[in-house]
């Protein structure tokens, strides 16, 4: 009897969910699926909850659907004001033909959500705030003058419950979350995306669940494995590095295809591998041996006087670092 009930329990609970599930707006799901990744990216970057990035995202673009989101790529509303050099949208809003940034793609926007909440001290009290205070952050937006609506906060929340965005936030309990203990003033901001692109400053997180990559090492290289649909390209941009860079740490092309499972560094290589030699089994190349070791493929290519897609016969030794000198 006992388990009949909690059967029909169980049951009527799906339902619920089910029923609420319809009255949720599928523009809003799709853009939730589309962003949700690069929210939690600027959440470990910069210490904003993401919950309150995608809540903005969905409220100012109307799910990216608006006329600013779609033709200037402007999810947030952020207005020109004195400091925007870049290129520049107007339309009506509080005033007449005002102006708003221009990005060339919405994963600028994004950062620059980022940026413009760290860099101005009207904001700075949020960041003091846990990262899981989703409610703390929306009034604080609204008192801070981010926007004039006074039902501002209320929306924001309001997303957020209906949609369970405030499980993103939740990530950010890991122990590999570290909030940003840097200075967010403009240089430091700008100092610190610096050190990013360079690859030197990486945390070795993991947010497989989230649908990011998993930071590993091998050789003492970082590097993430490759999913399907992944390029350089959508790798670089969510380490925020440059992508004839990330394919530069890789002795490749920045427009090379990608295949799953294959291995992407996140920072040079080294100019030798933790042992001496490699026995070829007469599939490989050296600039795989070089991707599996995590050797440069230079140096490879100077320790076996070896082409560097040469196809390698079976059972040849190929050298990792300096061959040993042969005796006389």
């Amino acid at each position: 009897m006992r388990t009949v009930k909690l059967v029909i329990v169980v049951i009527l609970n799906s339902l619920t969910l089910l029923l609420a599930a319809q009255d949720l707006n599928p523009d809003n799901l799709e853009y939730i699926e589309k962003y949700k990744n690069l929210a939690i990216q600027e959440m470990y970057k910069y210490g904003i909850p993401a919950s309150i990035t995608l809540a903005q995202g969905i409220l100012e673009s109307g799910s990216g659907k608006s006329e600013l989101a779609r033709t200037a790529n402007n999810h947030f509303g952020i207005k020109c004001h004195k400091d925007w050099t870049g290129p520049t949208f107007h339309q009506d809003d509080d005033a007449v033909n005002e102006c708003f940034r221009k990005y060339n793609d919405p994963v600028k926007s994004f950062e620059d959500h980022s940026i413009f909440l760290a860099t101005r001290s009207r904001y700075s009290k949020l960041f003091k705030l846990k990262i899981t205070d989703y409610k703390g952050w929306a009034y604080g937006l609204k008192k801070a003058g981010y926007a004039t609506d006074p039902n501002y906060p209320k929306r924001l929340i309001k997303i957020i419950k209906d949609y369970h965005l405030h499980q993103y936030d939740k990530l950010s309990n890991k122990t590999a979350y570290k909030k940003p203990r840097h200075s967010t003033t403009r240089r430091s901001v700008r100092r610190r995306r610096k050190s990013v692109r360079e690859g030197a400053d990486f945390d070795d997180i993991s947010l497989d669940n989230a649908g990011l990559h998993r930071i590993e090492k091998n050789n003492g290289i970082k590097f993430v494995t490759a999913k399907p649909g992944d390029t350089y390209r959508s790798i670089a941009r969510e380490f925020n590095v440059y992508t004839y860079q990330l394919a530069k740490y890789n002795d490749a092309k920045k427009d090379k295809k990608l295949h799953p499972g294959e291995i992407v560094y996140l920072q040079h290589k080294k100019n030798k591998g933790s042992k001496k030699y490699h026995v070829a089994n007469g599939k490989e190349s050296l600039y795989d041996i070089s991707q599996e070791y995590g050797v440069k493929l230079k140096k490879l290519m100077k320790y076996n006087d070896a082409g560097a897609k040469t196809i390698l016969p079976k059972g040849r030794r190929v050298y990792l670092r300096k061959k040993p000198k042969t005796r006389r």
